[in-house]
């Protein structure tokens, strides 16, 4: 079962921490040490993924504070993972931009229990970054993005298997430093044939609000293939 694989790479991603030492002022998010998280993770992975259909990988950038880094569940704000999900949880109640847009774009694609049987959400590197308090995306830094280069290349290989996805394709969100850095990486490597980009949900939240809608419909045009 993806659910059981899913699970256990991800409650076990703390080997990493140490294995890919970070420069001084930016340390790792590893929401996984609650046992709240732990919980509603994996819920939500036998809740959509207790089969060993293959599904097509999305790859965000990193998980964030409001996020992944709260839930576990990438896309996933404590207040999607019970309305949308139907998991239930004492996080506290707090919106994430990107996962209004994501679950939008959900429910345009047919609802969750559809979408989830086809896709899979992750992010090129698996865990959060924080510079203080404060989101830290891994290509903010050069040498930030050296140091965890090793760490996305396995990750990318292990996300793979974890879903059976196809080779032919995997999307990207986020058009200009993430896809470009996964495109050069998969030119190299060669994990898929094609790269699809697709404008961040966050991005277009805080600066294309108004063309919400259109954007909705640009995911639909990808996605379905």
């Amino acid at each position: 079962m993806h659910s059981k694989k899913i699970i256990e790479y991800h409650l076990n991603l703390n080997r990493y921490l140490d294995k890919f030492k970070l420069p001084k002022g930016i340390q790792w998010m590893y929401p996984y040490y609650e046992v709240m998280t732990q919980n509603i993770m994996t819920s939500f992975y036998k809740k959509y993924y207790q089969d060993t259909y293959p599904r097509r990988i999305i790859f965000g950038i990193n998980p964030g504070r409001f996020g992944a880094g709260v839930t576990g569940v990438p896309f996933t704000d404590p207040i999607k993972l019970k309305q949308r999900c139907g998991i239930d949880n004492d996080l506290p109640t707090k919106k994430e931009l990107s996962s209004d847009f994501i679950y939008a774009m959900i429910d345009a694609l047919g609802g969750v229990e559809n979408f989830y049987h086809q896709f899979y959400i992750t992010s090129l590197l698996p865990l959060g970054l924080l510079k203080g308090k404060l989101n830290f995306n891994y290509y903010d830094d050069p040498n930030v993005q050296s140091s965890v280069t090793p760490f996305i290349i396995e990750n990318i290989k292990a996300q793979k298997s974890l879903v059976k996805s196809d080779d032919r394709l995997a999307y990207c969100l986020g058009e200009g430093k993430n896809y470009q850095y996964f495109f050069k990486l998969n030119t190299e490597h060669r994990f898929f044939e094609e790269i699809i980009p697709l404008p961040h949900p966050r991005w277009i939240m805080q600066y294309r609000l108004k063309k919400k809608e259109e954007y909705i419909q640009l995911y639909k045009e990808k996605l379905v293939v």
